[in-house]
């Protein structure tokens, strides 16, 4: 089979401006309204719902119905995998200038890619786990080993429940920034979920940037070994 126009349709989908501005705002996981995503995408809401059928039309958003609001997220991990793959190209692409900001430095420190954790946050923690011999390596994925399964089960994961959800459970995801791989899939989630029940990390503001707390950073040093600056 010929991948090659529905490679180009799915690339012409994500290429417009405005839709791109819509998938990167969701790479946090989060579902968000038509509305909050006009204003993401910088376009009027007439336009925005435009490309919102089209981007869920063409599998690339889901949306769900609650009450009068309507609610869109990626429709799966995988999208938001290839959003990722994209950004990490375009560090390869050549330089336009545009002044460092606070919101770059801070997503580049510690952010969200779809539901697990990326940036310097991210690989820190996934190099931890290899070097611990937590995790290892297999082909695109990560396997627990026994010595993982315990120091995660003591964390307080559910590993039982990830390896059950119906995704891949520990894969390898290249981070656009480090370019080095973060873990993802639903042991990602799973850690990135943890990390937020115990108060480690927080959100900063309505985007993908997180902010480690205090405990956090304490907890990073003492169990992963990981001293994580600007």
């Amino acid at each position: 089979m010929n991948a090659g126009p529905h490679i180009a349709e799915v690339a012409a989908l994500i290429g417009d401006p405005a839709r791109a501005n819509i998938l990167t705002a969701l790479m946090d996981g989060r579902a968000l309204t038509a509305t909050e995503l006009s204003y993401r995408a910088g376009v009027s809401p007439q336009t925005t719902s435009g490309h919102l059928a089209k981007l869920t039309e063409s599998g690339l958003l889901a949306v769900e119905s609650q009450g009068r609001h309507r609610y869109f997220r990626l429709a799966t991990p995988a999208v938001a995998q290839a959003v990722e793959a994209l950004m990490m190209l375009t560090t390869h692409t050549p330089p336009r200038y545009r002044p460092p900001s606070r919101e770059d430095q801070a997503i580049r420190l510690a952010r969200t890619c779809y539901d697990h954790l990326a940036g310097k946050l991210g690989v820190a923690v996934t190099e931890a786990l290899l070097d611990r011999a937590c995790i290892e390596p297999v082909g695109r994925d990560y396997r627990v080993t026994a010595t993982g399964d315990a120091f995660l089960r003591d964390l307080g994961i559910d590993l039982d429940k990830a390896k059950r959800q119906r995704r891949a459970f520990a894969r390898q995801c290249l981070d656009w920034s480090e370019r080095r791989p973060h873990l993802a899939g639903a042991l990602g989630a799973a850690l990135a979920t943890r990390g937020f029940e115990l108060g480690w990390i927080s959100r900063a503001g309505d985007g993908r940037a997180l902010q480690v707390s205090a405990a956090g950073h304490k907890a990073l040093n003492d169990l992963f070994g990981v001293a994580l600056s600007g």
